[in-house]
């Protein structure tokens, strides 16, 4: 039996909604991504697993600062500490997509402690772990520098190079799996996405034209018995029914408010024998993201409204950010120091927002100059719903005055 744990996506770097910690001066936001990531080392020592599998996206970006790697490098030594082998995929965030360049976990490889697997080309190889060896294929986010492209695809649109990575890396993966033994225990590991992903709310603004794409059947296939990808921020298996289950283990913890009712945390996968293979999703501890929609309607204060519906909330140490909708026909009278007082044991506000209703314009008939009266009058009655019961008798009445206007004066001495 191998166990071992699936997690990615910890994006340290997201700095977004948070202030800097009076105590260690790091950004609070900083020290919520390691917290999650503490949280799933402290399961694998304490479960005393195989491995750690880890599927991209470390960072935010490509050029973390020393802080940021200082941090992320102190948990991953903890596994080491542990004699836990760790096996890393390059995600896109990692890459700086420049050839020659480091991506920016391919110094974890260069750590003399033999435990360290860094997965920056697409790769198979067998970890031998305390339960007994494994198989291994990784594939790191499918760019033309981690994926091997001739000169003749050079000329190609964006779109048809994207396409032909995409069958690329399903060929790819399909070569590795056929030159595995099918006796040893297998897992495959990613950066990819997948067709019948869900993305989370961060991740709506992707654009799926630009991202190499994988048929679920590409990927559950003979002999792996775990497919544990990362790229999609919301846990999910794509293969329920079947075997192996191919399973996004989502970030462990929240993004921004997109992910706010998201349940977020890692898996603890077993692999009891060869074909046999279970899996556990675990929760991890989140900073709260709250988000507050207030209708403002007649009766009570605006300010009021605001507050009572800022009591139905436990605030304390979350992320809140408040939405208030104010009627067509009233001012914004919200008394925005009180709110904020009242929202005292957030650990931030990310904004409190009015949102007023656009009224419609009514689109006013379309009149030219080389129009007569009547045409006119008709016009511009029709726009005017409310005098549909008078329209004919006040054209009529316009029109005799126009004639009247109009007609010879008759001069009495």
């Amino acid at each position: 039996m191998i166990k071992f744990i699936h997690t990615a996506d910890i994006h340290f770097g997201m700095e977004n909604y948070g202030k800097i910690d009076s105590q260690t001066g790091i950004h609070t936001r900083l020290l919520d991504f390691e917290r999650a990531l503490n949280f799933c080392i402290d399961v694998a020592i304490e479960k005393e697993i195989d491995f750690f599998m880890f599927a991209g996206d470390a960072y935010k970006t490509a050029h973390p600062s020393p802080t940021q790697q200082r941090l992320l490098t102190r948990c991953f030594l903890r596994l080491h500490k542990a004699g836990i082998p760790l096996v890393i995929v390059v995600g896109n965030h990692d890459n700086p997509l420049s050839f020659g360049k480091a991506n920016s976990l391919d110094i974890f490889g260069q750590f003399p402690v033999g435990q360290f697997h860094v997965i920056a080309k697409p790769a198979s190889f067998i970890l031998q772990t305390k339960s007994g060896p494994i198989q291994i294929v990784g594939i790191p986010w499918p760019t033309r520098n981690s994926i091997s492209v001739s000169k003749k695809h050079a000329l190609k649109s964006a779109i048809e190079l994207t396409e032909y990575i995409s069958k690329a890396v399903g060929k790819l993966i399909t070569n590795y799996a056929q030159q595995l033994d099918s006796k040893i225990p297998a897992v495959l590991t990613g950066h990819l996405t997948v067709s019948s992903g869900i993305f989370s709310g961060s991740e709506k603004r992707a654009i799926y034209g630009t991202d190499p794409v994988l048929l679920p059947s590409q990927l559950a296939i003979k002999p792996f018995d775990y497919v544990g990808l990362g790229h999609l921020h919301r846990y999910q298996d794509l293969n329920k029914n079947g075997y192996p289950s191919v399973v996004y283990a989502g970030s462990p913890e929240r993004i921004d408010f997109g992910e706010r009712k998201e349940t977020k945390g890692f898996c603890v996968v077993t692999i009891h024998e060869k074909n046999k293979t279970t899996h556990e999703f675990i929760k991890t501890p989140q900073r709260p993201f709250i988000q507050i929609e207030v209708q403002l309607k007649s009766g009570k204060t605006q300010t009021e409204q605001m507050l009572d519906a800022i009591e139905k909330h436990d605030l304390k140490d979350a992320i809140v950010k408040i939405k208030y909708h104010i009627p067509a026909d009233k001012r914004d009278n919200v008394d925005l120091k009180e709110v904020q007082r009242a929202c005292a044991q957030a650990m931030y506000v990310a904004g409190i927002v009015p949102i007023r209703k656009v009224v419609a314009r009514e689109r006013r008939a379309a009149m030219k100059v080389d129009m007569d009266v009547a045409t006119l009058l008709d016009r511009y009655f029709s726009g005017k719903p409310e005098l549909a019961d008078q329209k004919r008798a006040l054209i009529e009445k316009a029109l005799a005055i126009q004639d009247e206007i109009e007609s010879p004066h008759v001069e009495i001495n």
